[in-house]
């Protein structure tokens, strides 16, 4: 559908799978002109190929599961431990963390414990592996839930629309929501990013790159950007971990 070739900046592209139909959210900077044109566009294919939606705020990448981890004046969150296929522990975190610094650390101004092996950001996907420093480091399938609250990660799965999925964030803690629509196109300021996952769980900076998950222990996405925040709610959208697996050749669980 030629909808799907527009790369509106503020705009997001998304599918119910369960009905084929492109669901379009539009954030606060799509506005005037711009917002005509693609109101009118929408509106010409109908209502059962696609819908316009609002989004509140602005899409923005939510840069600054669950630690903080620091490097170069950035924070973001580390997403799930891994294991690389030669055996070397790492974790995934956001591709738009991993391309602003080489080596990260679990406190500001600390020494790094991390570096990173392959970032993606834009493009066909939001995800970078690290590997840590140490290799002895003890890196459990776990999400820190804080408090001493350790939850069991066992497996990666995929995103469906429908499913309630948590999120837990270095800045703002564990949030919840539902997951709306599949392969999302993003078109951030700093580029365009395809094959997300859109949903109804709030974000803000420095949760990037943590993780999305099931009540269940299944690994769902690394938090990528959206709009809004844990106050008035939003949109986020997430890098699904069947990908970034998939692409950097590690394992989960």
């Amino acid at each position: 559908m030629e909808l799907r070739q527009d790369r509106i900046p503020g705009t997001a592209w998304a599918t119910d799978p369960a009905t084929g139909r492109m669901i379009v959210t539009a954030d606060s900077t799509v506005t005037g002109e711009t917002w005509d044109e693609l109101e009118g566009s929408v509106n010409k294919v109908g209502d059962d190929v696609a819908t316009l939606t609002r989004a509140a705020g602005k899409f923005s990448l939510f840069a600054e599961g669950g630690d903080a981890i620091f490097a170069g004046g950035g924070r973001c969150s580390l997403g799930f431990n891994v294991v690389t296929a030669d055996g070397t522990p790492g974790f995934l975190t956001a591709g738009h963390c991993g391309v602003i610094a080489e080596e990260w650390s679990d406190e500001q101004n600390g020494d790094p414990i991390a570096t990173v092996q392959e970032a993606l950001f834009p493009g066909e996907g939001d995800f970078a592996l690290l590997t840590y420093d140490d290799p002895a480091e003890d890196a459990q399938s776990v999400v820190d839930l804080g408090d001493g609250q350790l939850f069991e990660i066992n497996q990666a799965i995929e995103a469906e629309v429908g499913q309630q999925v948590f999120r837990m964030g270095s800045t703002t803690g564990l949030f919840d929501g539902d997951v709306t629509a599949l392969d999302a196109t993003v078109n951030y300021p700093e580029g365009t990013v395809t094959g997300l996952i859109q949903t109804t769980v709030c974000a803000e900076p420095g949760d990037s790159g943590g993780p999305l998950f099931t009540e269940d222990g299944g690994a769902v996405g690394l938090t990528s950007g959206g709009s809004g925040d844990c106050t008035i709610g939003g949109v986020t959208f997430f890098e699904p971990v069947t990908r970034a697996l998939e692409a950097v050749g590690a394992t989960i669980g």
